[in-house]
């Protein structure tokens, strides 16, 4: 694909990513509560979320996704209560030092809430589905082109969410008082709990 479109591309999704929303809400959010590891796996479940929709797109699916809107329609209920879980379990958490580090038995829980969030965000779902097909002409896809697509999803998705995890991380990191470590805490399930009520208005 000619340099001119992959630009095109690539300034479009960066912007989109960019953008606050339910997904960067609820990596600000993971991050703040249990530091960037724990907030890693949510931005890989929005990333494999985001190249599903991208798969959708390219290879012409867009109206099996809209056949299938109430499968969509539960996945995004779903993510919303699982977000909804998670920020009460913020909000309950007791400050200490292991609120500061990732639990690894939840990891796969957190990917698989991220996965959900994006499949049910309708701002990934307007992108890939309108927006996409009008920067890149889906007609003269290539193997090639696709890869270099893919590879460019990957790489702004994982530059931006990682971004915004370490921003999150060190901004907790600053606080080591019992009192400082509640109210972030507290911060953190009031935006996780944002992010589940972002991905419902959304729609």
């Amino acid at each position: 694909m000619d340099p001119w479109t992959l630009l095109t591309f690539t300034l479009a999704y960066a912007i989109a990513v960019l953008v606050p929303g339910p997904g960067v809400a609820a990596i600000v959010a993971r991050a703040l509560g249990g530091g960037f590891g724990g907030a890693f796996p949510m931005v890989l479940g929005i990333l494999v979320g985001d190249l599903v929709y991208f798969v959708f797109a390219v290879f012409g699916l867009a109206a099996l996704a809209t056949y299938f809107g109430p499968v969509f329609t539960l996945v995004r209920w779903a993510g919303t209560a699982y977000l909804l879980f998670i920020a009460y379990k913020f909000w309950t958490a007791a400050p200490g030092a292991e609120q500061m580090k990732p639990r690894r038995d939840a990891a796969f829980k957190t990917f698989l809430a991220g996965f959900s969030l994006t499949m049910g965000n309708p701002k990934t779902i307007v992108f890939y589905l309108a927006i996409l097909p009008t920067v890149i002409p889906l007609d003269q896809m290539t193997p090639l082109a696709f890869a270099e697509l893919t590879v460019i999803v990957v790489v702004v998705l994982l530059i931006v969410g990682c971004g915004y995890a370490l921003l999150a991380s060190a901004a907790r990191e600053v606080f080591k008082s019992e009192l400082a470590l509640r109210r972030l805490n507290k911060t953190a399930g009031v935006m996780m709990a944002s992010a589940a009520g972002l991905v419902l208005w959304q729609h």
